[in-house]
Parts: structure tokens; sequence; C-alpha cells
């Protein structure tokens, strides 16, 4: 019988330390080779990046062909070969020329719903003291790009370019930086300068007007009553003996005389209505792109209502806290929510991490796709007290619209974005 053994093989020690000797040497002739190695690249690195893919495949086939003339004597390639090169050279000439461009870009108007329209307008001004030939002018608008045919210009001559702006979809849509861009027709070599500022255009989900207090909030002077008991507020709630320290402004002096003994006033305490907004962003938890847009309009058409009324309130997502001390602002910061993955373990986990910092809420709503499930919604509910109010909105793109309620989470089903006025005058009744 034979047995393995596991042998753990290592180097010998002479060819280790020569290792050891091999890399400290790389690492001292890098530090005396990178700096100039960095600084011949910070000269050629603009240089070379004039150059585009189509330029370094003539240049690889020009290389190729001379080599092959070379190595068997083939004229054909030679003549391939020298043409490539020669097309290459001549198409350096297109690159240089100083150009001296104005360039405004404006968007009329900077926010729209989505599938409104939208214009922009680029004006081009030629700012320098010398004319300038004719060039492209291009000027990317979201995930495309503008293209213009600039005329030759003489100093001081204006040229205007208008654009239209998709706006099918919920977006801060970039337009800008315009460049202008010199190169040979074949397009082997390019060689852009940008003009001017981006610009963002801000298309905002659709939304519709609910009636004020729409929110189901109890919304007065004094705030809202809650269970419990403080020294000192408005809404009273009882007597009670009077102790060392207290305000004696509270003593109430007609009891006080009647039954022969200090008593001061007891208070409910009073809190201003706060509106806590959880939108689940999770791409899992929605059907469909529509189903998560029609989420989305949900939560800023309440939103828009709440702040319109002066409530305080903050809206939360995966991705942080909403921006709303305005309606504008608000609709601005729902344009830049996009369907996340998986960033928390859990919806609660989620909502418990995003509302931590901030104010104890009055009301909580939740506002998640068909596929968040009720337990989604009672696991958020139960981060919460029993003072708060909880409204879940469970978004199902077609869905019928229904008001319910499960052990004290009131339900409602939303299926579309017009049934949702008729819905929250539900909850107010």
């Amino acid at each position: 019988m034979t047995t393995a053994t596991n042998r753990t093989t290592s180097l010998p020690a002479p060819l280790a330390a020569a290792g050891r000797s091999v890399a400290r040497a790389g690492r001292v002739v890098w530090g005396l080779v990178g700096p100039v190695v960095r600084a011949v690249w910070r000269i050629l690195g603009p240089i070379l990046a004039v150059v585009t893919p189509v330029g370094w495949l003539v240049l690889v086939v020009a290389a190729v062909s001379l080599g092959l003339s070379f190595a068997f004597g083939w004229q054909e390639f030679t003549y391939l070969g020298t043409v490539l090169l020669a097309a290459f050279v001549l198409g350096t000439v297109f690159l240089f020329g100083r150009a001296s461009y104005g360039v405004d870009i404006e968007l009329n108007p900077r926010r729209v719903v989505v599938g409104d329209r939208a214009m922009g307008r680029m004006v081009v001004t030629n700012v320098g003291q010398r004319a300038l030939p004719p060039t492209r002018m291009e000027l990317p608008v979201g995930a495309g790009i503008a293209e213009f045919q600039l005329p030759a210009m003489k100093p001081k001559d204006e040229q205007e370019e208008l654009f239209a702006v998709p706006t099918n979809k919920r977006a801060v849509i970039v337009a800008g930086p315009a460049e202008s861009v010199r190169g040979d027709q074949i397009g082997m070599l390019r060689r852009a300068l940008k003009w001017a500022d981006p610009v963002d255009l801000f298309v905002h989900p659709r939304t519709v007007r609910l009636a004020p207090s729409a929110a189901g909030l109890v919304r007065d002077l004094e705030g809202q009553v809650s269970k419990k008991i403080t020294n000192n507020d408005i809404a009273f709630h009882a007597l009670r003996p009077y102790v060392p320290g207290d305000d004696r402004r509270n003593v109430h002096w007609r009891t006080s005389a009647r039954i022969g003994q200090l008593m001061v006033r007891q208070f409910e305490e009073t809190r201003r209505s706060q509106l806590t907004i959880i939108h689940a962003t999770r791409d899992d938890l929605y059907a469909s792109d529509e189903e998560f847009e029609l989420a989305i309009s949900v939560t800023a058409s309440i939103a828009a209502q709440v702040i319109r009324d002066g409530t305080q309130m903050n809206i939360v997502s995966e991705s942080g806290v909403w921006k709303t001390p305005t309606v504008t602002s608000m609709l601005d910061a729902s344009c830049r929510v996009d369907p996340v993955g998986r960033i928390f373990p859990s919806v609660r986990a989620f909502a418990r991490e995003r509302t931590k910092r901030l104010a104890n809420p009055s009301v909580v709503m939740i506002v998640g796709g068909s596929r968040m499930s009720t337990q989604d919604y009672r696991s958020v509910q139960s981060l919460f007290g029993q003072d708060t109010s909880k409204v879940a909105f469970h978004v199902e793109l077609g869905a019928q619209a229904k008001l319910g309620s499960i052990a004290g989470l009131t339900v409602i089903t939303v299926g579309s974005l017009e049934d949702l006025p008729s819905l929250v005058r539900g909850l107010q009744q």
C-alpha cells in the first residue's frame, strides 16, 4: 500500500531572494522613469486622443500592408499602404485652425410635464476678429446628439439653431455642452472643443390636483392632539395636586380654594401634523416601468397638495430623502428617482434606515408596486407607534380602485392616476 502525502512546494531560497531583488529594482526604476512617462503622456495623450478607432484601423492596415510589401515585394500592398498613410497624413490638415465661438443654449420652458412640447435654441456667435470656416457643431441632448452644420461666419456673425427635446419619459435631460468638431471627411481624426455649460430640462411626472387637506391629516391651528400628558401645552386634560417645582401659572385657583389644596392643570401634548411618505423604488416590487411611473405620479400628486396645505412633510426612497421645500423642488427631485436593485435586505430595513433621523410623523404613507406584499406593508407599519396613522398605497396598473383596512393599516389600491382624487376623498370620510 502506498500512502499519499501533501507536499508544500516553495521556491528555493536563492530564487526567492533574487525575485525580491528584481521587485525592488523594478520599483526603483519606475520611481525614476514614472514621472518622465507621465509627463510624456500629458503631452502625447491629447494628441493621440484625436485619432478615432477608424484612424487607428487605417494606421494598422497601412503598417501591415507596408510590412508585407517590404517582406515579399508585393507592389499591391505597397500601393495600399501608401494610399492609406497618405490619406491619414492629409486628414491632419483639417485639424488645424483656431475657433472663437460664443455659444448660448436656451431651453423653453425649463420644466415640462411628460408629453409636453419642449423646444431648445442654440445661438452661436463668432466673437473673434477673424472669419471662421464652415464647421460642424454637435449638441448632446439626453442620450442623443443633435448635429448642426454651421456656415462660414464673419466676425460678430450670429447663427441661430432650433431643436426639439423629447419629453416622452420622466427624466432630467441635459442639453450640452456644445462641441465644435474639426476632422476629415472619412472620420479618421476628430478634434472637438467644448463651448457653453450644460442646461437641465426637468420632465416632471403627471400629477392630479387633490382637494385641500386631501392627505387625510387633522389640521388645525393648535396641531394634532396626542395621548402623551405634559405639564405645559394647550389642550387641557385634567387637574392634579401641586408638587414642588410646578409652574404656579398652571395653578387652578378656583378649584384649589374650593377643596383647600393647590391643584394644577395637566395637558395633552399637541404637535403639528407631520407626514412621512415612504416610496419604495426597488425594481422587483413593480410589474412594469409604466407601473413604476404611476407610483411616482401618486407620490408626487399627494406631496404637491401637502406642500400647498403647508403641512410638514418628508419623502424617502432607497436613494435618500427628497427635497420638498416647494412643489417645484419636489417635482424636480422626483425626476431623479429611478428603479434600483436590492440595496437593503428588506422593505422594512429600508424604511427603518431612511426614517430613523426624521421627526416622528403623525401620518405615514407607504407607496409600493403590485409585487409588494401585504407583509411588506405590515412590516413597515410596525416601525411606528399607535399615535401614527398608517396608509398604504398599493399601485397596480389597471386594477380596480378600492379602499380597505387590515389591522389598523388603511390600504388603497390605485390602478389609474385619475382614480386618486376620489380615493383620497374616501380616506377623509
